[in-house]
């Protein structure tokens, strides 16, 4: 694959940033991506390893030695042609993935694995450039229905694969635009909307009805995430006029942080807080938006959407940005012969961090815990931390570290529980022990739930997970969907 001998000849490259001054002016990408003769050339460095490990750490299990063996030869065309038989949607795993097929490369075990996610960014960009993502319509239509609940990267996968096996799919989505935490997750800096946009044109062209603002049962009134829907749908009215229905909403109810003072204003939930830019960005106007503008912010919560409040807080004009994680802090590198090729647990410093950091804004805090909010006159004004550690297999706090921080916004960024329960409740779905919908993934029967004809996959049924996992159990559905429809699937697994 590639060149023999290229990963001892050539070094690693890594895709260029455009500078911290000119990104922070606006909400547009920054990431430049590899020139053609950089992508052969990191191509060149996929070795002739025998076991792909990467195809493996890969959640659609993308055929990675071979569409880099393919670039490498310069036939972009079949190497697209690859990438698409695996992933319907490689521009938003090659911007937003972590990139786990790295972590499983056979090179990384040197501390150099060969840049997969930057030639699948490479791919894909030149492939649209070129004309060559088209429209695939059924040549044949089987006359059965699919009614799928969630436009996020499950339902869009889904949706795209049924539709070519001949099915007549409607896509539902409560949102006034699709794309779900794609849209109004994911900053608009890691991933523009047009991507999402033009692979809304090619489901259309495909022959995908869809609907927006539309909610499926009753809307929590306790709810705190926001519902834009305009109208509501019963499920029995789904069921009635559908073959089958596959639910792929996401995993929308943010973990809470129950301590005293917790109703002050200025504490908001992430997904409070994220959505309303990406909809000021798509040009929307909103009345009294939550703005970081002269603020100190503190984010609670180390992971990702904790990184795009930093990045999102940053753009906004923040005074301050502090980051707490209640883990230890991971070591900068990890231990290659304990964890290769599992994905490892090691210091992660985002774009966004570099962003906050250059500008003198950023802090970053391990083991620390916030025992309480304050505040004046109803409004936040800090809150009040100690250090914890692990003891007897316990967390428990260190005597001694409590500190008081300064705050003017506090964002919450724990993660997510559970779906929003409207969807399921309303067609009756059983849930697991942690509230998601409880449905298999066997290859007989799989992703069905407890109710007749009804599927589910993604966050709703997995719980919160990447974008790449919602994808692959999109496609695994629409197979099982096609099956139960039709008694066989061709659709792969």
């Amino acid at each position: 694959m590639g060149k023999i001998t290229g990963f001892m000849e050539f070094e690693r490259i890594e895709e260029g940033y455009k500078p911290v001054t000119e990104r922070l002016k606006n909400y547009g990408e920054f990431v430049i991506g590899l020139t053609p003769e950089q992508s052969k050339t990191q191509a060149a460095r996929c070795m002739d390893c025998g076991t792909p490990f990467c195809n493996n750490g890969c959640p659609v299990n993308n055929i990675i030695p071979d569409f880099n063996d393919l670039v490498y030869q310069g036939d972009w065309k079949n190497a697209i042609e690859v990438l698409h038989s695996t992933n319907n949607f490689p521009e938003f795993t090659g911007r937003i993935c972590p990139a786990p097929c790295e972590a499983a490369c056979v090179v990384n075990f040197n501390d150099d694995a060969v840049g997969i996610k930057s030639i699948e960014h490479a791919i894909i960009d030149r492939a649209w450039a070129e004309g060559w993502v088209t429209p695939r319509p059924a040549k044949v239509k089987t006359g059965k229905t699919v009614a799928i609940i969630g436009a996020g990267p499950a339902g869009l996968a889904a949706a795209q694969q049924l539709a070519r096996a001949g099915h007549d799919v409607t896509l539902f989505e409560k949102n006034d635009r699709v794309g779900g935490l794609l849209r109004y997750g994911i900053p608009d800096f890691k991933m523009e909307k047009t991507h999402i946009d033009r692979r809304v044109q090619q489901l259309e062209a495909e022959g995908v009805k869809i609907r927006t603002s539309v909610l499926v049962g009753e809307w929590p009134k306790d709810s705190k995430v926001t519902n834009w829907a305009k109208e509501t749908i019963s499920a029995e009215q789904l069921k009635k006029d559908f073959d089958a229905v596959l639910l792929t909403g996401g995993s929308e109810q943010s973990r809470d942080l129950p301590v005293p003072g917790r109703d002050l204003d200025g504490i908001h939930f992430a997904m409070e807080f994220l959505p309303q830019q990406n909809k000021v960005n798509a040009g929307d106007k909103l009345k009294g938006q939550l703005r970081a503008d002269g603020k100190n912010v503190i984010v609670i919560g180390g992971g990702d959407t904790g990184s795009d409040c930093v990045g999102t807080s940053t753009r906004h004009g923040a005074v301050s940005v502090t980051q707490f994680e209640v883990m230890p802090e991971p070591p900068e590198k990890e231990n290659k012969a304990m964890i290769w090729p599992y994905w490892p647990m090691k210091l992660r410093t985002s774009s966004s961090h570099d962003e906050s950091t250059e500008k003198g804004l950023l802090k970053r805090e391990f083991a620390i815990s916030t025992k309480e909010f304050m505040g004046e006159k109803g409004k936040v004004t800090g809150l009040k931390t100690v250090h914890v550690e692990f003891k007897d297999g316990k967390m428990v706090e260190v005597p001694g570290t409590e500190k008081e921080y300064k705050a003017d916004m506090v964002l919450l960024a724990m993660g997510f529980t559970n779906p929003v329960a409207t969807v399921l409740d309303a067609f009756g779905i059983d849930k697991d022990a942690r509230g998601n919908a409880k449905a298999s993934t066997d290859f007989t029967g799989g992703y069905a739930t407890n109710v007749n004809k009804v599927f589910a996959a993604g966050d709703m049924r997995r719980g919160q997970s990447l974008v790449v996992w919602a994808i692959r159990e999109g496609r695994q559905a629409a197979r099982a969907v096609d099956e139960f429809l039709m008694g066989q699937s061709d659709l792969p697994r």
